[in-house]
């Protein structure tokens, strides 16, 4: 059975919701016989998704908005097309993310452009379409999209880093306010993909590498864990399952309690010692 919520004359409302893993969802909840608005940068995407998501749910079921999830006013403006078109929302789902790259000392456009997107949408979306959710008395879901690396924050790309942090921390923050709210029978979740084959992450490539999940697979299980009732959605992939994610999230933890160099999984002087705490039983 799915999750109550994910029900027929639903409505779920999904940025990032004109490819990846957005539009796999999309997909699931209007095959679910749910209402759906996708919003999205992308005009001819959103166009294009919008005739997919018709053909499964019907065009009267299926809205579509330009948004820059970074503007609150853009995302304001959202959530009342929402609530005059359809009533309101019972599944949000903050999903639009970038990931063009960046470094430590480089310049701060990516920065703000990556924070404003990955980190800003998801509090602008949370902070704006919560209480109208709230108020409603419904059941209902608030999904952000995170990522392992906010999580064990790997070097390369610190903005990013940086972005899925703060999602992870808001999330939790998010969910703790939600059950401590009288009334309330909202709640949050935190979809912490694997290594997913998407736009963001093909960089180039036209064909799935063997160790990605399809974005359609990722929604499976995120819609199996939330019938579980999963606040961390933690995905595997071909290539990682998630025994080796929980030993890499406990070795970036213990670099805390140990008080080991930050990052020391990638320290040369700690190689050997984390080889063999992957290796333990």
């Amino acid at each position: 059975m799915p999750h109550p919520v994910v029900a027929r004359d639903n409505v779920a409302v999904i940025t990032g919701g004109a490819s990846g893993i957005g539009l796999a969802a999309a997909m699931a909840f209007a095959r679910a016989g749910m209402k759906v608005c996708i919003a999205d940068v992308d005009q001819p995407r959103l166009a294009e998704a919008a005739t997919k998501l018709s053909s499964l749910a019907g065009a009267e079921n299926v809205m579509t908005s330009m948004v820059d999830v970074g503007r609150v006013e853009s995302v304001m403006k959202l959530e009342r097309a929402v609530r005059e078109r359809f009533g309101g929302a019972d599944i949000l789902m903050n999903n639009a993310g970038i990931q063009p790259g960046s470094t430590l000392f480089g310049e701060p456009d990516n920065w703000q452009r990556i924070i404003g997107v990955n980190m800003w949408g998801i509090i602008n979306g949370s902070r704006i379409f919560a209480p109208g959710m709230i108020a409603r008395g419904r059941r209902g879901l608030i999904i952000n999209t995170g990522s392992k690396q906010g999580i064990t924050t790997p070097p390369g790309d610190p903005a990013y880093n940086v972005s899925k942090a703060g999602v992870k921390a808001f999330t939790e923050a998010l969910q703790h306010e939600l059950r401590n709210t009288k009334g309330c029978r909202i709640t949050a979740h935190l979809l912490i993909p694997g290594f997913v084959f998407t736009g963001l992450t093909a960089k180039g490539r036209t064909e799935k590498p063997a160790g990605a999940w399809t974005p359609e697979q990722t929604v499976d299980f995120m819609l199996a864990r939330l019938e579980a009732g999963d606040f961390y959605i933690l995905c595997p992939d071909n290539d990682v399952p998630r025994a080796l994610d929980e030993k890499r999230m406990m070795w970036a933890a213990g670099d805390i309690v140990e008080n080991r160099p930050p990052l020391s999984r990638w320290h040369p002087d700690y190689a050997d010692a984390f080889k063999r705490f992957v290796e333990e039983k």
